[in-house]
């Protein structure tokens, strides 16, 4: 397109299929919301609107774009919900933004939650008189919703509410500081403060609401994220110009990849756009595979499944009706974008794309291709190992000798080394009593026996998976195995599954002895959080079968639970108890920290099993090969980007300990005791890095000439499956990885 030269960039070829459409009660929304604004305060008198600026900005054109199909009055009320969403980032802007006024901005987010009670009719739903048109525009906003949504959609609406509102404190410290975010930590929060998770579930309101029983599945998780990623990528390209040049903002896309790569704002705004793609592809490959697959897993109603289509339908129109509406809001760079950007014509509704082949390509580019064109076994030679950045002592624990030969005797007794995965070799290879006496340094014996057990077990799971269901494409085998290892951990009375197998047996050994002094929730939320790692090793399998190597935001999210973080964490916050309040723990800068943490061990890991998994095991599921496959380089250009994002996360945790979690303990009047345990807590996380890295650094399992002397490190021998399933003599081997391993103090 042209553009003047005053703008910073030309705005790239969007990748956009769909046709937007325009819903007819378009007038009614503008009226209805102009005057609802003005009823609520926010037009001449706020000091941040004028009745032209609400004009200018259509909003009312927005939601018609974005929410075609819906009535009159639904319009007009996600209409007055859109007003008010931008009148509060405008508010918070002038307020407290651009005044540096964090105490003032903290007091007005901590109110603003009163104002969604979950049940209205309840005696205790008292609402405190509004103060300003904010807390005015939420409260009639949240009378005139909720009476026509179940509880369960009350209570993820005000959660996505509460984000987007509470996250604009990350953006005021970052602006505050003058620190732009790292790529992976800037595309994770801008969901929540971009707000199109909350826009999610306004999708619902307008079209259909999500079943509960798969509200919090994984594919509908996706569906949401994906969809996130793209609304606000797509906003920072266009909103760059206002945000960065004229209001000072640091957290827009296109800053954040220009300052990390250090290329020019016009390779910043072509990179965000391919990550934008990416997401988009990544949606529709969910949309299109793992949606259908989970309606019948699930075993879901016909009304059901219609539900969760006029929902997905929901998220594809919101797509191409923001898109149009960005190319012609007066808030944003878009002179001339509408001529030269116009829709594709062609098929419409998801799954249909553009006739306009040349430019759907073009827009679909390398990428896409290269992600299942992925040549397994290559020769890549021993791995390159960078320089690591550990500022973080080492140091091990004294009982490391005897917890080695308890773990080779555990092992024997469970069966792990005679079922032709494992042998004696392998697991001493592994060591993985050293990776648990670096992790626990001050551990008891029975917590070192205990990690290391639980170290070993996820390993020997994790080879298992591929090896066994990977080698003979047997998906639908993986997923009944999964369920007998969830039943091999019982939280209240119920009866567990009868060990079949070694890897059945050690679980239900671990599981006793490390549940048994917990309470029933504290069980569930373990059991969550090893359930979360055993899903996502069928992620893995699932693109194994495939041979879909996954876009880079996708992998770094799914590698946290295949590293088995979500058990490791879960085991921190049940040592923390009622102490520490689950608002904290939940926070933005506690997930955080807890990312940037599991980032960098799980980075460490893909380094040094690059040449194990890519020459001898054939595997992709590394970010050394994802970010080759993505950006179309070679190993050392990889590598460095890999390496840099490693730096940084160790960095942002540093920054966070340093900076944020004192004015967090001070916004929430955190007791000494609860101080003490997050305390405790950045100690556990520091030994964490620091034990995984000189666990790394020691152990025979990723060195050149134990991997060839291992012979693609697979012993020959019959493997027992669980009951129900044949068995078969050997077979290419699976992916080792210490993701797949819970880390346990």
């Amino acid at each position: 397109m042209t553009q003047q030269s005053t703008h910073p960039f030309q705005l790239p070829r969007f990748y956009m299929p769909y046709v937007a459409r325009l819903n007819p009660h378009l007038e009614q929304a503008r009226a209805q919301s102009a005057a609802w604004a003005r009823e609520m305060g926010m037009l001449e008198g706020s000091g941040v609107w004028r009745r032209s600026d609400l004009d200018a900005h259509d909003y009312g054109l927005l939601c018609a774009y974005t929410h075609p199909d819906c009535d009159g009055p639904a319009l007009s009320l996600i209409t007055d919900w859109y007003v008010w969403v931008f009148f509060f980032d405008d508010h918070f802007l002038d307020m407290y933004k651009r005044t540096n006024d964090r105490a003032g901005g903290r007091a007005h987010l901590d109110r603003l939650p009163l104002f969604m009670p979950m049940d209205l009719d309840s005696p205790d739903a008292v609402v405190p008189a509004p103060e300003n048109p904010v807390e005015a525009g939420l409260i009639d906003l949240w009378r005139r919703t909720v009476p026509a949504m179940s509880l369960d959609w009350r209570r993820r609406f005000a959660e996505s509410t509460e984000q987007l509102l509470n996250e604009s404190m990350w953006e005021l410290s970052n602006i505050n500081e003058g620190r732009i975010a790292n790529p992976v930590e800037y595309i994770e929060m801008r969901r929540k403060v971009g707000g199109a998770p909350w826009s999610a579930g306004l999708v619902e309101y307008a079209t259909a609401e999500v079943p509960s029983a798969v509200a919090g599945s994984r594919p509908l998780r996706v569906l949401m994220e994906t969809f996130s990623d793209a609304v606000h990528l797509r906003n920072d390209l266009f909103s760059y110009e206002r945000e960065v040049h004229d209001e000072g903002e640091l957290s827009n896309g296109v800053l954040v990849l220009e300052t990390f790569f250090g290329c020019t704002t016009q390779e910043a705004a072509e990179a965000v756009n391919d990550v934008l793609t990416s997401r988009l592809h990544q949606f529709e490959h969910t949309a299109l595979t793992e949606v259908p697959a989970l309606a019948l897993d699930k075993g879901l109603a016909p009304q059901e499944v219609a539900a969760v289509a006029a929902y997905t339908q929901g998220l594809v129109d919101w797509q191409s009706g923001g898109h149009e509406w960005h190319l012609r809001s007066s808030r944003y760079m878009n002179e001339g974008a509408v001529e030269e950007q116009s829709p594709l014509h062609g098929p419409t509704g998801l799954g249909t794309g553009s006739a306009d082949v040349r430019a759907l390509f073009a827009a679909v580019g390398a990428e896409r291709l290269r992600a299942y064109t992925y040549q397994p076994f290559r020769k890549v030679g021993p791995s390159q190992l960078p320089d690591f950045s550990m500022p973080f002592e080492v140091r091990i624990n004294a009982e490391l000798d005897s917890a080695r030969s308890r773990l080779v005797a555990w092992a024997h007794r469970m069966g792990i080394l005679s079922e032709g995965v494992w042998d004696e070799d392998r697991l001493l290879a592994g060591d993985f009593a050293l990776c648990a006496a670096g992790i626990s340094p001050d551990g008891s014996a029975e917590n070192l026996d205990l990690g290391a057990q639980w170290l070993s077990w996820g390993a020997y799971a994790d080879d298992y998976y591929p090896l066994v269901f990977g080698n003979r494409r047997d998906f639908a085998g993986a997923v009944q195995c999964t369920r007998r290892l969830s039943g091999c951990m019982p939280v209240d009375a119920e009866e567990p599954v009868a060990p079949a197998n070694a890897m059945e047996r050690a679980l239900s050994d671990l599981w006793r002895r490390t549940s048994r002094d917990m309470t029933p929730q504290a069980r569930r939320d373990l059991r969550a959080g090893v359930d979360a790692m055993l899903e996502s090793w069928l992620w893995e399998l699932g693109n194994q079968l495939q041979g879909r190597i996954p876009d880079p935001v996708d992998y770094v999210e799914m590698r946290r639970s295949t590293f088995g973080a979500d058990f490791h964490l879960g085991l921190a916050r049940i040592e923390q108890g009622a102490n520490v309040p689950p608002e904290v723990s939940r926070s933005g800068p506690v997930r955080a920290m807890e990312n940037a943490a599991v980032d960098f061990a799980m980075l460490v890991n893909d380094c040094f099993s690059y040449q194990k998994e890519v020459e001898y095991e054939g595997e992709f599921h590394n970010g050394i090969v994802v970010v080759q496959s993505f950006f179309g380089c070679d190993y050392p250009t990889a590598l460095g980007i890999v390496h840099d994002l490693m730096t940084q996360r160790v960095r942002q945790f540093e920054h966070i300990v340093e900076h944020e979690l004192p004015v967090l303990y001070e916004d929430f009047g955190l007791t000494r005791e609860a101080r003490a345990l997050m305390d405790a807590h950045v100690r556990s996380l520091r030994y964490w890095m620091s034990g995984i890295l000189n666990w790394h650094q020691h152990v025979r399992r990723y060195r050149a000439d134990h991997l060839a002397a291992r012979t693609h490190g697979f012993v020959p021998g019959m493997i027992p499956s669980p009951p129900g399933f044949r068995t078969f003599a050997s077979g290419m081997p699976g992916s080792w990885n210490l993701v797949g391993a819970p880390a346990v103090f």
